[in-house]
């Protein structure tokens, strides 16, 4: 009877209540932490302190380097004390430039700042190297102490920056006050959920996202927007653009100076592009398929009735590039031709090497972030907003902190910065999938993604590929998205730009120290190691754009008449940019 009872019991909701019990509390924990689960951590620490007091040899190691950084700092303070033009004993790591200003070389406030990057420099070796301890817990561990050790950088304290007290000098303290202005009005905005400062000068529609075009298309995911021609003929293929959804599209269409919209629909191109419906607790059940279903598929449908019988040229930015590669690897799979080639950019498909943001993604974390979408039914993009923040912080914590709230000093606002602030949400099912499958299971490199219950292999991709990578790129590293090499049998036309993530992709002609190395890896060719291929690849000043398009252009069949907006069961339901792009 009691067996009996057990089977009855399992089968019943009984299980399911005692997990919702586990996610509300797991959730309640993600609110307190924004997002980051105290157990990942817990447990990556313990992993390196155990393995550290394990290891005798090491901590020697340590020891000694700490009495040579020690004594190197010693010597150093005697000497500059005596010798003003002494030389640093050692320099910032690149990309670090919170001592750059000439009065960080006055002493002592040199002398403090060398002395926090010695410090800064044995951590990381006390954080690295230690034998037994786990690549990720490592990497999580490091990145913790790097972010503990920025909090108590002189930089970041106005008794101890140099550009700070010669600001409160000018200023006869003026600049506490205006960066306690600019604290308060930060803080209000944020718990009204209202944009930034400035951010209300860039709106869709009137300053931003004002290419001509109507949206052609909408359904409960995605309005499509067909973009008008400003030439007297087009290519006979359409592009399609697919943006992110954790994000707007126009970061595609910002101002009309940097718009790739308007660049390809000046060149002669027909224009699509998707925009995203921001989701609500409604969609929770929503999944990456649905967004392939919904959004890609349905759009070339729509494409395919404006423009009949033309082959698509399809980009993919970021997370819509990853989405792009399955729709294609399905489409190849199931012999769908309507495709003339693939463009990626900043858009991974094989996460093994996918960077610090995978500091984020392990069993134990995607759980609490499960738990707190589980619970509102989305990700809100503010519950992102810390991870990318930390990946960044010198750049987007520490130097906001100085620069607006000790120097009293408003950065300018600009159109990337506005998009970056109108952000969207994430369904919990789609969000999970995504972190899941792609992040922690790599299940698409693998072999392993399933559409429409069969595997997908992006080995069946036969049309031309296009790839994008950036050199600062934090959300997609450049030697991830390098790795579409080794994962197709097809013609890899790769770009390596300036910039980062946003900013390198919006790389418009003209703009200023922009550069980039292209590559074609043709179909059996040997390949090349992504340092290798670097070496090999010289540098061009420039914008990507210009190389993209004459890109597509030689590979469109020859210019046509300009297509009509809309066509039969696809009529004009409004101006660009519609109407998903102003929820909010």
């Amino acid at each position: 009877m009691t067996c009996q009872d057990d089977e009855d019991f399992d089968r019943g909701s009984g299980p399911e209540a005692f997990r919702a019990v586990d996610r509300a509390a797991a959730a309640l924990v993600a609110r307190a932490t924004s997002g980051m689960s105290p157990a990942a951590l817990s447990l990556a620490y313990l992993d390196w302190w155990m393995h550290l007091a394990a290891a005798p040899g090491k901590r020697a190691e340590l020891a000694l380097k700490a009495w040579r950084k020690a004594s190197r700092f010693a010597s150093y303070a005697v000497a500059s004390s005596l010798d003003r033009t002494l030389p640093n004993c050692i320099t910032p790591l690149p990309g670090d430039d919170r001592f750059s200003a000439p009065v960080w070389q006055d002493w002592p406030f040199r002398l403090w700042y060398q002395g926090f990057l010695l410090n800064q420099q044995w951590w990381h070796n006390a954080t690295h190297g230690v034998p037994g301890v786990k690549p990720h817990d490592e990497a999580l561990v490091a990145f913790m102490a790097r972010q503990l050790l920025d909090v108590f950088s002189p930089s970041n304290s106005p008794l101890t920056n140099p550009e700070v007290i010669r600001r409160t000098r000018e200023t006869g303290g003026m600049n506490f006050v205006e960066g306690a202005r600019n604290a308060l009005a930060d803080f209000a905005r944020k718990a009204s959920d209202a944009p930034p400062v400035g951010a209300e000068a860039f709106a869709p529609g009137q300053n931003v996202a004002v290419t001509p075009g109507e949206v052609v298309f909408r359904n409960h995911l995605i309005e499509l927007i067909q973009y008008r021609a400003t030439t007297s003929e087009v290519a006979a293929e359409p592009v399609l653009i697919v943006p992110a959804w954790i994000m707007k599209y126009y970061i595609l269409d910002l101002s009309p100076e940097n718009s790739l919209v308007r660049h390809l629909v000046s060149k002669g191109h027909t224009v699509f592009c998707i925009s995203w419906r921001n989701v609500t607790q409604e969609d929770r059940h929503l999944g990456f398929d649905d967004y392939r279903t919904q959004g890609v598929m349905a759009a070339l449908e729509a494409i395919e009735a404006i423009v009949p019988g033309s082959k698509v040229h399809a980009a993919g930015y970021c997370l819509g590039g990853t989405l792009l590669s399955v729709a294609a690897a399905a489409m190849a799979r199931a012999n769908d031709a309507r495709l003339a080639s693939v463009t990626l950019l900043a858009a991974q498909t094989d996460f093994s090497e996918a960077g610090e943001l995978q500091l984020f993604v392990d069993p134990s974390e995607l759980y609490t972030l499960e738990s707190m979408m589980w619970d509102q039914g989305y990700l809100a993009a503010g519950q992102m907003a810390g991870a990318f923040q930390m990946l960044r912080s010198n750049d987007l914590v520490w130097s906001r902190l100085v620069h607006e709230y000790l120097m009293g000093e408003r950065a300018p606002m600009n159109d990337l910065m506005a998009w970056n602030a109108d952000a969207t949400r994430m369904p919990y099912r789609m969000h999970s999938d995504y972190l899941r499958r792609f992040f922690l299971d790599n299940d698409l490199a693998a072999g392993r993604y399933r559409v429409d219950g069969q595997p997908v292999s992006l080995l069946d991709i036969r049309v031309p590929l296009f790839v994008v990578g950036t050199e600062r790129d934090h959300v997609a590293p450049w030697r991830s998205v390098f790795k579409i090499h080794q994962l197709t049998d097809t013609d890899v036309t790769f770009v390596l730009t300036s910039g980062g993530h946003n900013a390198g992709i919006v790389s418009e002609p003209g703009h200023k120290h922009r550069h980039f190395r292209l590559h074609e890896t043709r179909y059996g060719d040997m390949h090349l190691g992504p340092d290798e291929w670097m070496e090999a690849t010289k540098p061009q000043d420039g914008s990507w754009w210009l190389a993209w398009e004459a890109w597509l252009a030689a590979r469109s069949t020859g210019p046509v008449g300009l297509p009509k907006i809309g066509g039969p069961g696809y009529p004009a339901l409004g101006p660009a940019p519609g109407t998903y792009v102003m929820q909010r």
